[in-house]
């Protein structure tokens, strides 16, 4: 009798070892399956994120070309501005030396204007 009561013992003893381990698994694999659920949630975030900021980094892209070919333009626009001024100041040049040959206007007249016209340039 002492036998069986050792033998029904040791096994309640396994059993409840047992029982404790299968607790135990079942409350590592919830929190395995919390863990996963967060890594994807993170990860789903973070593409979501990466995914604004690249779109964000596109339009910066596009705002910035825009302005450098703006700025471009305005540059092009002023060159051949002064271009242009530079050959009407010429072509006054020429008309002011007939002028002065023809004697319609003085020496001293043409040296004024021809400064102004020199300082422009």
């Amino acid at each position: 009798m002492g036998t069986s009561k050792k033998g029904g013992y040791i096994e309640k003893l396994l059993k409840k070892a047992d029982n404790a381990l299968q607790e135990g698994i079942k409350k590592a694999d919830e929190v395995l399956d919390n863990a996963v659920e967060l890594g994807i949630m993170t990860t789903k975030q973070a593409g979501k994120t990466s995914k604004e900021l690249r779109n964000k980094a596109k339009k910066e892209r596009r705002a910035l070309q825009e302005r450098g070919i703006e700025k471009i333009s305005e540059g092009i626009s002023a060159a051949k501005s002064i271009t242009s001024d530079t050959q009407n100041d010429l072509e006054t040049l020429k008309k002011l030396g007939k002028l002065r040959k023809a004697e319609v206007i003085t020496e001293k007249e043409f040296q004024a204007k021809k400064k102004k016209i020199l300082d422009r340039i």
